[in-house]
């Protein structure tokens, strides 16, 4: 899912197995694993980069959504990804997610949010690399990074809403959607696109994220 412009991946990016971008000198405790948060871009809304040392990663964590539709609450695991779960969770205290809207929705696909200025080209002013194994799916209710290729995510993020969706293993996996409130997102995406929005992708209606809250 490209973070900047329309066009979708065809094809898979060759990316070694493991967890790029982060690095443990043991056992994968708590306490000694290291993420790298690089300089990229402008910030469109302005944030600290998550910390980089003693990143967690093993548990989930819970996040809701707070949109005009409803609650979407979601549940990430750290230990599948967890440079990509820090950074989210470090945006969410930052309230970089507050009084945002998803900007992008292709009904049976995806609804794509994580991007205050709602262009699709936004981001916090910072990149990390990808946290893929290249055996990647992404079924129904999946939460990912969307990207501009490889290793270049910021904080737009893609919630699939298709049953058969086909994408490349090139999407690193937040987690996953709590099945009961996957209608909330079905209602946004029931509404279809606004026929106003000259692109053509931003949602009609209940796509407003009011806030974020995590736990």
């Amino acid at each position: 899912m490209k973070a900047r412009g329309l066009v979708l991946l065809v094809s898979a990016v060759l990316l070694g197995s493991g967890l790029a971008g982060c690095t443990s000198s043991g056992g994968g405790s708590n306490s000694d694993l290291t993420c790298a948060y690089p300089a990229a871009g402008s910030a469109v809304k302005q944030v600290n980069p998550p910390s980089t040392d003693n990143v967690a990663n093993t548990g989930t964590l819970k996040v809701t959504m707070h949109m005009d539709a409803g609650d979407v609450v979601m549940d990430f695991n750290r230990e599948n990804a967890p440079c990509a779960v820090h950074s989210f969770e470090s945006l969410a205290n930052q309230q970089y997610f507050d009084d945002t809207s998803c900007h992008r929705l292709v009904p049976g696909f995806v609804l794509q949010c994580g991007d205050p200025s709602g262009t699709g080209r936004g981001g916090p002013g910072y990149s990390f690399n990808d946290e893929l194994t290249g055996n990647e799916t992404y079924p129904y209710g999946t939460v990912a990074m969307a990207n501009a290729g490889a290793n270049t995510n910021g904080s737009q993020f893609f919630i699939v809403i298709g049953d058969n969706v086909q994408l490349p293993a090139s999407y690193t996996i937040l987690g996953t959607v709590e099945t009961d409130t996957m209608t909330v997102v079905e209602a946004i995406a029931a509404q279809g696109v606004d026929p106003a929005d000259p692109s053509g992708i931003k949602p009609l209606e209940g796509g407003h994220i009011a806030s974020v809250t995590l736990g």
